[in-house]
């Protein structure tokens, strides 16, 4: 998922993690702390004891005064291990293909993505740039270290060429009319280098569109998601501040959006004509509520925490059999910052490749809807509310009737 650049880790106790790594302003405000989270929050673990014993790391969320950037100042790039067993597709899910198939094709007839090239930076197991190369006729090369050539489901396996590396300069012999980076900015330390690295990779005739995907950060401090904060994401983006990110890297911006349930940011752009650019009025007021949100962000949050505890130390009292669907990033986050595991028989996910394994940092154990049958919950606690109609939808089908809840 991360991308190799020219800057070399940096420790996160020296001056450079303290200062913006976008904008390298020295402004900076304190936003959110968390001490020994999971490093990894996906990787398969296949004994308990060591998802349990994981290395941990701290949280600690800087807020750019200047730019808007939020990164985790504490961060260190050496700890993260991507690889085949990181497990990070949501492609067995219909609610999520379904979006992503909708996503794709408005970026096919937006862009005239036919008989095209593609880059995806940070591919995963593949399923978008075959996806786009399958629409469009068009022909793909994606990068990604957890890339994993047997899960592949492509028609189109000539069209599509995957590489399992990080991106670097080393491929900029490799052009496009399309670069995607979708879901992957979020685990970039250095961001602003990523998107130099593009630039200065684009060769005299092409001038490809820039796609990056993300999760939106102001959806964050609405809801106070302290479980959508975790170790792996170290870069935090609004609408504006990504904007902000295409212009200071020779970039102008071409269309920014909020989608599914205004979770995640799209954004679109180009290398930059030189014409002053206009920040439009949803950046503007974008960046206006997210600086509103920032001061006492902690403090809701763990407000906001103290009530899940309570809430299941209750349950637990009432000996009410509780699970977790979902067995992501989100829920590793939740237990953690929680940290009342022992009301959670389960973690229920419906990747077969999860199954078996067990959540990094609790080590509960990862198991498929059908399990449920043998030992119906009395709450299912829902990592994900956009899930809400399909999960619902399989528990009725196997005759279980738990409240469901979400966070």
């Amino acid at each position: 998922m991360l991308v190799e650049t020219h800057v070399q880790t940096i420790d996160s106790t020296t001056p450079a993690r303290k200062d913006c790594p976008v904008c390298g302003s020295p402004g900076s405000a304190p936003l959110y702390r968390q001490e020994g989270v999971p490093v990894h929050s996906v990787l398969l673990f296949r004994s308990r004891d060591e998802a349990v014993r994981f290395p941990r790391g701290d949280l600690e969320l800087k807020h750019c005064t200047e730019c808007g950037f939020v990164w985790n100042a504490a961060f260190d790039e050496s700890a993260m291990r991507y690889s085949a067993d990181y497990e990070e597709t949501q492609g067995f899910s219909e609610t999520f293909n379904d979006f992503q198939r909708r996503l794709a094709e408005r970026l096919v007839k937006r862009h005239g993505l036919r008989h095209k090239k593609l880059i995806e930076i940070g591919c995963g197991k593949g399923e978008f740039l075959t996806l786009l190369c399958e629409l469009g006729r068009n022909t793909g090369v994606g990068f990604d270290p957890a890339y994993v050539r047997e899960r592949s489901r492509s028609r189109e396996s000539r069209r599509v060429r995957f590489v399992r590396d990080f991106y670097s300069p080393r491929y900029a012999d490799v052009q496009a009319d399309f670069i995607c980076c979708k879901m992957t900015l979020e685990h970039i330390a250095w961001p602003a280098e990523l998107f130099r690295v593009i630039r200065q990779s684009i060769r005299p005739g092409y001038n490809p569109v820039l796609f990056i995907q993300l999760p939106c950060f102001r959806r964050i401090l609405e809801e106070t998601a302290f479980w959508d904060i975790y170790y792996e994401h170290c870069s935090y983006f609004t609408l504006a501040s990504l904007a902000r990110l295409f212009r200071l890297t020779g970039f102008d911006v071409l269309h920014l959006e909020r989608d599914f349930g205004g979770q995640y940011l799209i954004g679109e752009a180009r290398l930059t004509n030189g014409v002053k650019p206009v920040v439009s009025v949803a950046e503007a007021d974008d960046e206006a509520a997210a600086a509103a949100l920032i001061p006492g962000f902690q403090r809701r949050a763990a407000a906001a925490i103290e009530g899940w505890r309570r809430r299941l130390q209750a349950s637990l009292a009432a000996r009410k059999r509780i699970v977790v669907w979902g067995g992501g990033s989100k829920a590793v986050a939740f237990l953690t910052a929680v940290g009342l595991g022992k009301a959670v028989s389960l973690v229920v996910d419906i990747n077969p490749h999860k199954h078996g394994t067990y959540l990094a940092g609790t080590g509960h154990r990862i198991v498929g809807p059908a399990a449920l049958k043998e030992e119906p919950p009395d709450e299912v606690i829902l990592m994900n509310p956009i899930y809400r109609d399909e999960v619902r939808g399989e528990l009725e089908s196997m005759g279980l009737r738990p409240t469901v809840s979400t966070v």
